[in-house]
Order: structure tokens, then sequence, then C-alpha cells
């Protein structure tokens, strides 16, 4: 396809797209086709910016019609870069952000471009809130889609657990809501099944009443304390109620040069009950840092926001540990030691409570069951140390292998991680009926820029 047939196919559906079609060359194009991810540089060669359904399926038949391939962009931080396309159509919500709660049916209405920090901060104008994300600046679609931990997992279960509907539009350009009545095979899918089955336009969430203060925050210890700590995380998960959600971390200190050990923690259940909950946190030995007490749920929320910069080069690995032991945990604190950014953390988050209840064929999400997600966070600044810092995350991976499950988060996976082994580990023994639907839904595989189902 030249690029004179791309113009003039994009020039006349402009008359009718209510958003923009950008091209390379033109304004915003170089901001429109960056991601969160600054180690992704891929050049589309076109960026539809919509602003409804309408566009959306616009935008499929023309990328079809040119025979180029499609990518979908929510928030657009997707560690793995699959929001973008080099040579095909981007098709890009992030004008798509508005986030209408209803306090009095307790639901919130949210477009497919939104943040967790746009809807955080809408819905807790109203006291309310449902899990999403421990990252304000991811986007609310594809964390969704994916499953979406977040701090009131253990309480609330995954965001894909409180999703009333989606509208999605379908690889024929066909429009439908998804829901527990209408299309139930789809709605079924979606709630795990990454974008594979159409582009999610709107969303409808079910909320919970929640802050506007809660109890959270994080407390961290020298270095040479990590294995007393991480053995203190440990054992604290093994007693945690549903009220609770713990993180553990090894990290860099502020000063971009000392190590340190964390525990984060947010509590959602009574003042008194939450300070019981903390007492074994910061009573542990001499933390070096606590800030561990009441905060404002939107600013649990975003605590974290400052250590993900957008534009930061980023390669992660991860997998699902059943339990963490004293030799991984040993293996975790010597991998660490040698992290060539500072930057870059080894991440332990507790999966427990209202998340690993739910029966693994309920929703296409199967990552249930009670565990500890594992993530080598490998984060930098300067392109030229990209090789040393992949090279330490690959590493890692490789250190924490004799200890990991048969599971693995969807969200976490990057771009190399695909293929048969990996889709199973995902989705267990779901993957056959999602492929099934796969070929209901979208037979020609046109959603394939994903973890990708290939169609039965």
């Amino acid at each position: 396809m030249t690029r004179s047939n791309i113009a003039t196919a994009v020039a006349d559906a402009a008359k009718s797209f209510a958003g923009r079609l950008i091209q390379p060359g033109e304004g915003g194009y170089e901001d429109a086709r960056r991601i969160h991810n600054g180690l992704v540089d891929k050049r589309p060669a076109l960026i539809a910016q919509c602003l409804g359904l309408a566009d959306i399926a616009d935008a499929i038949r023309l990328g079809k019609a040119l025979g180029l391939e499609i990518a979908v962009r929510g928030g657009g931080h997707n560690v793995s870069g699959r929001a973008t396309v080099d040579g095909g159509v981007m098709i890009d919500l992030s004008l798509m952000r508005t986030v209408h709660v209803d306090p009095r049916g307790r639901t919130a209405r949210v477009a497919g471009g939104a943040t967790w920090r746009d809807f955080n901060r809408e819905a807790q104008a109203h006291g309310l809130a449902t899990t999403g994300g421990i990252v304000g600046t991811t986007g609310v679609a594809g964390l969704m889609l994916g499953g979406g931990l977040g701090w009131l997992m253990s309480r609330h279960g995954m965001a894909l657990d409180n999703l009333r509907s989606v509208d999605l539009v379908l690889a024929d350009g066909g429009i439908v809501r998804a829901s527990a009545s209408e299309e139930p095979d789809l709605f079924w899918a979606v709630r795990g099944g990454g974008g594979n089955f159409g582009v999610a336009g709107f969303f409808e969430f079910g909320l919970h009443q929640i802050g506007p203060v809660v109890h959270g925050g994080l407390v961290a210890w020298p270095y040479a304390n990590a294995k007393d700590v991480l053995r203190l995380f440990r054992d604290l998960t093994a007693k945690a109620t549903d009220d609770q959600m713990l993180i553990a971390a090894l990290l860099t200190g502020p000063d971009g040069a000392t190590k340190l050990v964390a525990i984060a923690s947010a509590h959602f259940g009574p003042a008194a009950a939450a300070e019981a909950a903390f007492k074994p946190i910061k009573s542990f030995g001499t933390p070096a840092m606590d800030a561990l007490g009441p905060i404002p749920y939107v600013a649990l929320n975003g605590m974290l926001d400052g250590a993900f910069p957008k534009g930061a080069l980023n390669y992660w690995k991860s997998h699902f540990l059943d339990t963490l032991s004293d030799a991984a945990i040993d293996a975790a604190i010597a991998h660490f030691a040698s992290c060539p950014s500072s930057m870059s953390q080894f991440l332990f988050e507790h999966f427990h409570g209202a998340a690993s209840r739910v029966a693994v064929d309920s929703t296409a999400f199967a990552l249930r069951g009670s565990g500890f997600n594992t993530m080598m966070l490998g984060e930098w600044l300067d392109p030229k140390d990209t090789d040393r810092n992949v090279r330490w995350t690959k590493e890692g991976y490789v250190v924490l292998q004799p200890f990991v499950g048969e599971r693995r988060y969807l969200n976490y996976l990057d771009a190399d991680d695909a293929g048969d082994k990996n889709l199973t580990a995902v989705y267990g023994p779901n993957l056959p009926r999602l492929r099934t639907l796969k070929k209901r839904y979208d037979p020609d595989n046109v959603f394939h820029l994903n973890v990708n189902i290939p169609p039965a």
C-alpha cells in the first residue's frame, strides 16, 4: 500500500470522522505515536484518534480496506508496546477519557482512553472506588481486559470482577454490548482475554464505598535487612484478611544509590484494624523510612506514579510463585544486589482474598488462587544502558525459574513472551474456549497485535 493510496483513503474517511486522522509528517504525529515505554519506537502509517464508537468502527474498516495491521491504544501504558505498530493503523482512544459516576446506583461509565487517575478522581468525588491498578497513569481498558490487580483486589476482586458491561467494536465494524445478559460468551471472554475480541470503547463498573481517607503507604529498611523483611512479608501475607493488600519490593532509595527493601500495604477496614495490621510492619527493626498510615485513596493510588515516568525505557519479566520460599528470597536478594539501574525493582505482589476465590472458569482470567506475582522490573533512562539492563532483567527471570509455578499474569508479559507455552500459562483450561470464541468473533485474527489467541 503506497503512501498516496493511504492519503486518498484517509481524505475520504475524514469527511465523516469526528476525531483526528494523523499521518507521518503532520502536526501532532510525533507526540501521538509515542507510548509510555520509551524502549518502544514505532511509526504507524496512520493514527486514528477516535471520539466515539462510530470512529472506532470506521478506523477498523479503513485499516482492513488498506490491508494494514491494526493496533489499539487505550492508556498506552503496557510495557510490551502492543498499543502501536510500524506501518499500520494505531486506533488511539486517548481523547476518550470521560468518566461518569452514578453515585446512587454506584456505577461508573468509563471511556476506553481513561486512566485510573481519571477514574479515581471522579469516583472519589462521591467516596466510591473499584479495583484498578497501583499506578495512576495506567489505562483503565488495558488493565481491566488483562486482569486488573490493584489495592482493592483482596476485598473486591480484580478490576474485571467489577465489570458490569462493555461496549465493543468487533472486527467487522459491528458494535455490541457485552454483559451477563447480552452476549454472555463475549462478556466472559473479554474479562481476561485482552484485546483479542474487539476494541473496547466504553465500560460500566460497579463501585464500592471507599475513602476518601484510607490507611496505606510504605515502610523501607536498609538492604542488609532484606531477608528478614521479606520473611516478615511472607508471614504477614499468610495472616492477611480481605481488607489488606501487601506488596514487597527490592528497590533503590531517592538518593539513587542506597538499596532498600520495602513493604507497601493498604487496609480498607476500620482504623483500629488497620493500625493492628500495620503494627508488625511499623515496629520491625529500624526503618529507613516510614510513610504508612492514614492517606487519601487518590494519593495511595498515585504514590508510585513518580517511579514510572513516561518515556523511561522499560523491560519486564514476571512469573507467579505459589509460595515464597527462603531459597527464592535469597535468590532475589542476591540478584538485585547487582541491579544496574536505580529505577529498577524486584516486586512481590500478593494475591489472596476475593480475587483468589473466583472459580477459574468463571471468567477468561485464570490466575486465581493465592500466591506471589513476582516481577523483575527493569527501568532506565539512557539508551546506551539498554543492553545491560535487559540482560540483568532476563538473568533475574532465569534465577527465579526453580521456584516459579505454572501461571503467569497477562498484563506483565513483554514483547518476547509469545507462544503456546505462555498462552497456557496465562489461560490454563480456559484457552480452548477462548480459541473457539476467537473464531466466532474475529475469525481472520484482525486483532492479533496482543498476547494473541489464535482462532480455533
